[in-house]
């Protein structure tokens, strides 16, 4: 098995910077296309058959170091009683989303292992089919953004119903998260028992939060979940989007790699996370849908950044847009192993 993008999570030494992509498997791949004409996401994610297919059509196509379990944050939705669907063009739609404190109280108790078999199911069958070629990442939803999701009831510009719920039901926000934190990290745990051998923690609305909001309605909740994965030995990754004013405190809730974005420098970010942690990423995607001389220079100046130095993991700092060349992602891998192979 490929190896150094687990090393590299350790921070140590590696023979060429690690490469994986966030949403390798989706829409830009014809294979993809070709399953999504016959089942929607929703029934993909249920049937461990075809949702490993999906996780191997990146691998099988793309020079990565890793792959991740093709799944979607919101499954814990459904057996919580939050019913969703996506609706085309739109995400997730949330059928009744939470408004009030009496909603936080009609959630109902979910044991993973049995309300999510068919994930861990796929993470065995992946497991099997990987073994010898390169490691497997499992993720969920951190408690911010999942209860956004709950009380939006789809995406948003403005988080509005979600603040002034976070804001007026203080109470109920935290019995929320906690709620969040509790069953995400036994989820978790339950990946890593099925063989997950890295975890991401998805934090994806996260940059919707001021500094000191994010502290108090958001951190103690993430940190309960790196603290309840800390005796697993599995590194677990933390990823916010539109985080860099938050950057030091989402490092400080937890996670042995900070994953970041394409709006600060790497090597700024990684001071700002500090020397003990690795970090992941952060090409703009969309370098990926202009020219080559362009995606390689940006490519080698995220190198440049990281200097060489172990617990890089070269990612791009969002996933890869629908309507990116397949091509351009099989060329980024290469280029990114050639040039940074000692």
């Amino acid at each position: 098995m490929k190896d150094r993008f687990l090393r590299a999570c350790r921070r140590e030494p590696v023979d060429m910077t690690p490469v994986w992509f966030m949403r390798q498997a989706g829409r830009y791949m014809a294979e993809y296309r070709a399953l999504r004409e016959r089942y929607s996401l929703l029934e993909i994610c249920a049937q461990p058959e075809i949702a490993v297919a999906v996780t191997l059509q990146p691998v099988d196509a793309i020079d990565v170091d890793a792959a991740i379990l093709f799944s979607d944050l919101l499954l814990p939705f459904t057996p919580l009683g939050l019913d969703f669907d996506f609706v085309k063009g739109e995400g997730p739609s949330v059928e009744r989303p939470i408004r009030s404190a009496a909603d936080v109280e009609r959630l109902r108790e979910v044991e993973p292992r049995e309300a999510l078999g068919h994930v861990l199911e796929t993470i065995r069958l992946l497991r099997r089919e990987l073994e010898g070629r390169v490691p497997l990442v499992g993720f969920g939803g951190a408690p911010f953004t999942l209860a956004a999701y709950a009380i939006e009831g789809g995406p948003s510009t403005t988080y509005a119903h979600t603040k002034a719920f976070m804001y007026s039901e203080p109470q109920a926000w935290h019995r929320l998260c906690g709620r969040f934190a509790s069953l995400i990290a036994d989820y978790m745990r339950a990946q890593i028992e099925a063989g997950a051998q890295a975890i991401q923690i998805f934090d994806s609305w996260a940059g919707a939060l001021s500094r000191p909001d994010y502290r108090e309605f958001a951190l103690p909740h993430s940190r309960h979940i790196f603290e309840a994965l800390s005796d697993t030995g599995v590194p677990v990754i933390h990823f916010g989007v539109g985080a860099a004013a938050i950057l030091r405190d989402l490092s400080l809730a937890g996670g042995d790699v900070i994953g970041v974005d394409w709006r600060l420098p790497l090597d700024e970010a990684w001071e700002v996370i500090g020397a003990d942690r690795g970090i992941q990423g952060n090409l703009d995607p969309t370098r990926l849908l202009g020219p080559a001389d362009g995606l390689f220079a940006a490519a080698t100046e995220v190198l440049r950044q990281a200097g060489g130095r172990p617990g890089h993991i070269f990612n791009l700092g969002h996933g890869v847009l629908p309507g990116t060349p397949l091509e351009r992602v099989q060329e980024l891998a290469r280029y990114v192993h050639r040039t940074s192979a000692s």
